[in-house]
């Protein structure tokens, strides 16, 4: 009955939004991105038995960031941060497997399998080591790299991640973009040379959030990358208890909580969230 209950407050919620009762908060908003600005190089990685879309700013400019995109996203979601990041750092934006221009397999998607691709795409670039700023399934793909190659990092931001699926809050997982509408489908379709797929690659990141991932606290106490555990103060799909967990089990990192903002802090405070970012990357993480 609970689960009922959850889905009838979700749909309300939503309704309400619709007709402007709730909803003006910041932490409500989608505010789509700008389109990515003109690459100094882009094209695609032959990874792992895919090709990889991959697209790098601010070419030899300063150490290098990698930004991985959320579930269902694409690197288009880093419209607002990538002219920010690339005035001083070298920018290198992807698309995961399966996810915007990239290619997929058969095999089923996994955090581990995604970090791989982004390891060996690395290879390809020949980025010896980078930091990393990862939202959400992307700050998952982030640990999984810090765990598996921590020498091919120098820091970890990780916004909105999880270690294991109970970390998430207890609501429908449609309600996150609830103010995005169609957006993923559309996105997919205009990207993906496989268009008409989408509804067998949507099935197959629901069974990912459902089944993955499952860190244990021995691993995430074996990290030893300088990391960043980051949430917004109303995100409606990590819990709070979590994140702090994360950041608490992990040698040495810190937890910032940033305000008024949700999961989809990229899009609800750019510029702050390009700060905070840079903070941690160029000098010491902003006060918690």
């Amino acid at each position: 009955m609970s689960g009922l209950k959850g889905l009838v407050l979700a749909l309300i919620v939503f309704a309400l939004g619709c007709l402007g009762v709730v909803g003006d908060e910041r932490w409500y908003r989608f505010n789509p991105p700008p389109p990515l600005p003109r690459a100094d190089e882009s094209g695609f990685a032959a990874v792992n038995g895919i090709r990889m879309y991959y697209a790098v700013y601010g070419k030899g400019k300063g150490s290098p960031i990698l930004l991985i995109h959320g579930g269902m996203g694409s690197a288009d979601v880093w419209g607002f941060q990538v002219p920010i990041l690339a005035k001083t750092h070298e920018v290198i934006v992807a698309d995961s497997r399966g996810h915007g221009h990239s290619t997929r397999t058969d095999a089923p998607f996994t955090y581990h399998l995604m970090a791989e691709d982004y390891v060996a795409l690395l290879d390809t670039l020949k980025v010896e080591r980078t930091a990393l700023v990862g939202w959400s399934d992307g700050g998952i793909i982030g640990l999984d790299i810090a765990l598996h190659h921590p020498e091919r990092l120098t820091k970890l931001f990780a916004q909105a991640a999880n270690v294991s699926p109970d970390g998430l809050l207890p609501q429908p997982r449609f309600s996150l973009h609830q103010s995005d509408g169609n957006r993923d489908e559309t996105d997919y379709r205009r990207l993906s040379s496989t268009p008409d797929d989408y509804p067998a690659f949507r099935d197959a990141i629901a069974r990912l959030w459902e089944t993955e991932p499952h860190y244990s606290e021995a691993e995430l106490k074996s990290i030893r990358v300088p990391t960043l555990i980051a949430l917004g103060d109303h995100d409606e799909a990590v819990s709070r208890a979590h994140s702090e967990y994360i950041a608490r089990t992990i040698p040495g990192a810190r937890f910032l909580l940033l305000e008024d903002v949700g999961h989809k802090a990229i899009y609800q405070d750019p510029a702050g969230y390009a700060a905070a970012v840079l903070a941690f990357i160029d000098g010491s993480a902003p006060k918690t």
